[in-house]
């Protein structure tokens, strides 16, 4: 097994010197579609080929495949739909969760709170409240004391908290691999995956899960293709939002004010660290968020402008007067000052680019896509067209330019498999274990996008061992289509990587291994590795 991990490490150091292309200059034909133009244009806008996307793409054309994608809503997606049926926590509203789950348990809490207060033998048994009664005919003994009643109700209203918020977390993270692996929509997964991470929130922090199911499905799915300032407001308003960045809690008097949501807006959502602004821009643009707020974080009414906590003064944001006298329309006014500000659009084209192009965007490209962005008051889908069909985008010099994250590579191989997958948790679990626990990225800066981050001696014998276990037996939590014999070993690589393979990795094809360790091989070789 040792002499197994050396000769599959071997090859994928290589990594970061992959360079296959006989032509590193230059597009793609128009006319004629290159199987490796194929292939990188499903690792660039999905989560990595199919065994028959190639000859899909080849069939269609890469501008035809383009434009369906920008168009998600005409893209059935059925089987999609048949396998996420089962997750029910993914329509569970935050406020039918808190009032299911939340509340009763801080019911019990309080009265349990309140009764130690109370002298020994306290209110008889009758007296508490009816979500308790059934404690009692448990297995406590009659003469038992109220309070200990009390506190087997606590434990179990807190268990039964953990179990249902745990059960919504783990329902949340099975879609995102099963939308991954499974959606005709993938230019939409991708995009999701992007922004949500651009918007990124930690839901560690976030005791109610279901809020972040809800963040994810309705306030960054729904805009992933429409408008930035749209998408950049629901955000703000956001339960999610409001809670990780503590701005739930900002008020404009004594000293409430809280800058952390007013300096990621600035620096992180909009701007970029260079755009502009100054301090005294962060500490004016958090008064104009202050009041916004949650009645109480825990009870899913969502979000609450409170007048009484809100900074009534003027302020002073980039150059621009918000007035004095008003109220909610302060935030507003600082969105729309950011959406249009020429400094956002460089800063989205940069970061869109960086991960759709290269680690280090082409600053032709940039400013092409940032005009774009200007000229179409920020329609994503327009700038996401203007990346896509672009003469850098399409250059060979591009092409498997990125390394895959952890959920990428994990999710491509599981569609270069045709992986039917029974347990959706074990590969989340992999993928955290390879480096990108899904939804607990700490920091507000969300994943990183360069390469350098993803790949190091520790990572690569990770994904390498995935990569045997799911050509061995499925990883013990899928069902995997794998070649049977030589010919098909060569037509499963030229399938999920366009004929795009190196000089070592076709000389492994060939050697002296069983069937299911070369295919392990083409799994973890560089160009897979690689999008």
């Amino acid at each position: 097994m040792k002499a197994v991990h050396c000769c599959l490490l071997a090859l994928t150091i290589g990594a970061t010197a992959c360079t296959s292309n006989p032509n590193p200059s230059g597009p793609a034909s128009a006319h004629v579609v290159d199987p490796r133009a194929a292939a990188h244009l499903l690792n660039r806008l999905s989560f990595g080929p199919r065994p028959d996307s190639i000859e899909h793409v080849q069939a269609i054309g890469l501008q035809a495949y383009i434009e369906l994608q920008l168009h998600p809503d005409r893209i059935a997606d059925a089987d999609l739909d048949r396998r996420l049926a089962d997750l029910k926590a993914l329509t569970i509203s935050p406020r039918a969760f808190a009032v299911d789950y939340y509340q009763p348990m801080n019911v019990a809490r309080q009265e349990f709170t309140d009764t130690q207060k109370l002298r020994a033998g306290g209110p008889p048994l009758r007296y508490l409240r009816w979500h308790l009664q059934p404690i009692a005919a448990m297995t406590l003994p009659g003469d038992k004391p109220i309070n200990a009643i009390q506190q087997a109700a606590v434990t179990q209203e807190e268990i039964r908290f953990q179990r249902e918020n745990q059960d919504v977390f783990d329902q949340l993270q099975a879609q995102k691999l099963l939308r991954a692996v499974y959606s005709e929509r993938q230019l939409q997964e991708v995009l999701v995956d992007f922004w949500f991470n651009h918007f990124n929130v930690d839901a560690r922090k976030i005791e109610d899960r279901p809020v972040v199911v809800e963040y994810e499905r309705d306030v960054i799915r729904p805009r992933v293709l429409g408008r930035f300032r749209d998408l950049l407001g629901a955000t703000a308003h956001s339960p999610a939002m409001l809670f990780y960045l503590d701005n739930w809690m900002s008020a404009g008097t004594g000293r409430g004010v809280n800058e952390n949501y007013g300096r990621e807006l600035l620096e992180l959502h909009t701007l970029g660290v260079d755009g502009g602004y100054t301090q005294h821009d962060v500490a004016e643009v958090a008064r104009a968020f202050t009041g916004w707020t949650l009645r109480n974080p825990h009870d899913g009414s969502g979000f609450f402008f409170d007048m009484k906590k809100h900074d009534h003064n003027a302020k002073r944001v980039l150059g621009h007067t918000v007035k004095a006298g008003r109220g909610v329309e302060d935030g507003e006014q600082v969105l729309d000052i950011l959406a249009k500000h020429p400094s956002t659009a460089h800063f989205i084209a940069a970061r869109l680019v960086q991960h759709f192009v290269a680690d280090d965007p082409p600053p032709a490209l940039v400013d092409r896509v940032a005009k774009t962005f200007r000229k179409t008051d920020g329609d994503l889908r327009e700038v996401m067209r203007t990346i896509l069909t672009s003469r850098e985008f399409l250059d060979r010099s591009d092409y498997r330019a990125k390394v895959k994250s952890p959920f990428e590579y994990v999710a491509s191989a599981l569609r270069a498999t045709n992986a039917s997958i029974t347990n959706p948790r074990s590969f989340v679990g992999t993928i955290s274990n390879i480096g990108e626990p899904l939804y607990q990225c700490q920091p507000p800066t969300g994943y990183d996008d360069l390469s350098r981050v993803w790949i190091n001696t520790g990572t690569l014998v990770s994904r390498l061992n995935f990569a045997q276990s799911l050509t061995a037996n499925g990883a013990n939590a899928a069902k995997v289509d794998l070649p049977h014999t030589d010919e098909d070993l060569g037509r499963f690589a030229q399938a999920i990587l366009g004929g795009d393979l190196s000089t070592r990795t076709q000389e492994a094809l060939v050697a002296r291994m069983s069937l299911t360790l070369r295919t392990a091989i083409v799994l973890g070789s560089p160009e897979f590795q690689h999008r």
